[in-house]
């Protein structure tokens, strides 16, 4: 029976979604298709992945009808369209690493809601914190005390260095990058701040200034007093070479440089000063940087960079900000925040997403000193901001990450992972790229690897679409849509690593057939 069992676990979902009654009977029709069934998982010439098992079954979807959900979206929400895939996905329930959509249809999440879903959709003890506090108290604001935000407060304090101990609660990422920027300009009393090209800081009025892809670019007045500098990436920039990187997987470049030494961050610090000299005031209020960035798709600078950099902005009165809205919580495995594999002290660290697991909750940390030039020039006031769901939402998902030694396991299986989409660039002319850290990767895709042009979007997206079909979903990021981001939650496990880098040799190897003919 155990071996009964087993097979049934590697059912396709579809033919899961059964009372337990029915699923020897369907087990052994599976058994009995044979030859029939190994051939309903091809594609083209080459057998389907398998996808790894799965022990839970979802609820059966009884809302909208799919094109019902298609009217009601045109009719009454945003014009902009930001859903993937040709036929948008209509997801029904999550359990841990794995989506299922209406239709009952199983996937293996690589994206959590762009880095958002950090120990697992549904995790049943964040669950459980969120549904008693549910029954006892959901909101207050700030103007009366409430327990959960004092043991939240304590517990996120002792994460981090001295001297970042004092905690602004807020709600997402682009309110908290918001209120850092006038955190800085408060204490600095200067305007100015410098932000990478190609970051990404948030989509608000005020953030808009520092994120710099083109496509949140508007043609109406905006950013006032924010700069953007020459982003570091030693992939598709004009310096780099094979040590550069904090990452178990370097460029193709070569370089002459010792494995101690690094002309390109030489070169791109250079860069910086020219910025400092030419494009701000002489005394300046902050620099943002993401300690990797992810929407321009897990771009990573050159060793020792940072730590240059934050000393030049401080040198020109400049407090220096850390987004961890993707990298914190222990994603990139080695440490539990970005910044410190950077061996840098920023003044204030804002984060979100991950934070919360997918509720939505951010914070804002920084100095007592900080602190307190906000408090002189502002009465600061967040209504939901630290509210009591948040609160215990946010203390369960740090206990999980300790408990279940989720960052370790960012760092173990993120490698492994890291290691094994890194043999594609031997194997695919389009591979241009493999690059990250722990649980945070990214797979640049370019039309060939001497000039490095990337693929085109409707290559990229047929990949993606291709990675979607076999049970896989994965991100897209990059200046021109052209690396795939992966970032499952920080539970998956080694077989599942496996199975994606399988679906994706998988696509990629289709696609070639494709070029081919």
């Amino acid at each position: 029976m155990g071996e009964m069992t087993l097979v049934w676990r590697h059912l396709p979902r579809p033919l899961c979604l059964v009372t337990s009654t029915h699923r020897i009977l369907e087990m052994c029709r599976f058994l009995s298709l044979g030859a029939s069934w190994t051939s309903a998982t091809k594609l083209g010439l080459h057998t389907r992945p398998r996808m790894p098992p799965c022990d839970f079954t979802p609820e059966k979807y009884q809302s909208l009808g799919y094109n019902r959900v298609l009217e009601i979206h045109k009719e009454h929400l945003s014009p902009v369209v930001t859903a993937f895939f040709q036929k948008p996905l209509l997801l029904h329930q999550g359990h841990m690493e794995w989506l299922f959509d209406a239709e009952g249809n199983r996937y293996l999440d690589f994206f959590s809601g762009i880095v958002t879903v950090s120990v697992g959709h549904c995790h049943p003890k964040v669950n459980a914190a969120a549904q008693k506090q549910l029954g006892r108290l959901w909101h207050t604001s700030s103007i009366f005390f409430h327990a959960p935000i004092h043991e939240y407060a304590e517990k996120l304090a002792a994460l981090l260095p001295e001297p970042l101990k004092v905690i602004f609660l807020v709600n997402s990422g682009s309110e908290a990058n918001d209120l850092a920027m006038l955190m800085a300009r408060a204490h600095s009393n200067n305007t100015d701040i410098i932000s990478f090209r190609g970051a990404y800081h948030g989509c608000s009025p005020y953030t808009l200034g520092l994120t710099n892809v083109g496509t949140y670019k508007m043609e109406l007045p905006g950013g006032i007093g924010c700069q953007s500098t020459m982003c570091p990436d030693v992939f598709r920039g004009p310096w780099g070479g094979s040590h550069c990187r904090d990452s178990p997987v370097q460029t193709v470049r070569k370089c002459s440089c010792a494995p101690d030494c690094c002309q390109a961050k030489d070169q791109y610090i250079e860069q910086f000063k020219d910025t400092l000299s030419t494009s701000v005031a002489k005394s300046i209020a902050g620099f943002f940087a993401e300690p990797i960035q992810g929407v321009n798709g897990v771009v990573q600078y050159p060793k020792g960079f940072l730590k240059e950099a934050f000393e030049l902005v401080r040198a020109r009165g400049g407090v220096c900000i850390a987004d961890e809205v993707q990298t914190g919580f222990g994603r990139l495995g080695s440490h539990f925040w970005g910044f410190q594999t950077h061996d840098v002290l920023p003044d204030i660290v804002t984060m979100a997403k991950g934070i919360g697991n997918g509720f939505p909750m951010a914070a804002v940390i920084t100095t007592p000193e900080i602190a307190k030039s906000l408090a002189q020039c502002l009465q600061h006031f967040n209504t939901f901001g630290g509210n009591p769901l948040a609160c215990v939402v946010g203390s369960a998902v740090l206990e999980v990450i300790k408990e279940e030694n989720l960052q370790e396991n960012s760092r173990e299986v993120g490698t492994y992972m890291l290691l094994k989409f890194a043999k594609l660039q031997d194997e695919f002319e389009i591979v241009g790229d493999v690059r990250g850290k722990g649980l945070m990767i990214g797979i640049e895709m370019v039309q060939d690897k001497k000039s490095r042009q990337p693929l085109p979007r409707e290559e990229v997206n047929q990949i993606h679409e291709d990675c979607k079909n076999m049970g896989l979903l994965v991100g897209k990021g990059g200046i021109f849509a052209q690396t795939f981001r992966i970032a499952p939650p920080m539970c998956i496990t080694k077989p599942e690593a496996d199975f994606a880098v399988e679906v994706f040799r998988s696509a990629l190897t289709q696609h070639m057939e494709r070029r081919a003919k």
